[in-house]
């Protein structure tokens, strides 16, 4: 992985962290850093999942960021569904 995938990685799985607590309906039940740091984690997975079944170019580009946010998208929805209601904050 290079250093512009980490930055993206990291810039991203943040991004789309917030975005989905955002448009969780209700009052979250995740706290907000559990939930950007679901996003995170997702989006360095996406990265390994580009690499393994994508394209054998080390740099960064449109469709590795598009394998960061759907992985991340995904991660934040699921865990945000299966996070247990009332313990968070």
């Amino acid at each position: 992985m290079t250093l512009a995938g980490s930055i993206a990685a990291i810039v991203l799985g943040a991004a789309v962290g917030a975005l989905g607590r955002l448009i969780t309906p209700g009052r979250p039940s995740m706290p907000a850093w559990a939930t950007i740091a679901v996003g995170v984690v997702a989006a360095f997975a996406g990265t390994g999942l580009f690499g393994l079944f994508g394209s054998e170019d080390a740099a960064w580009g449109v469709r590795q960021a598009a394998a960061q946010v759907g992985t991340a998208v995904a991660a934040v929805i699921l865990v945000v569904v299966c996070w247990p209601a009332g313990s968070g904050r």
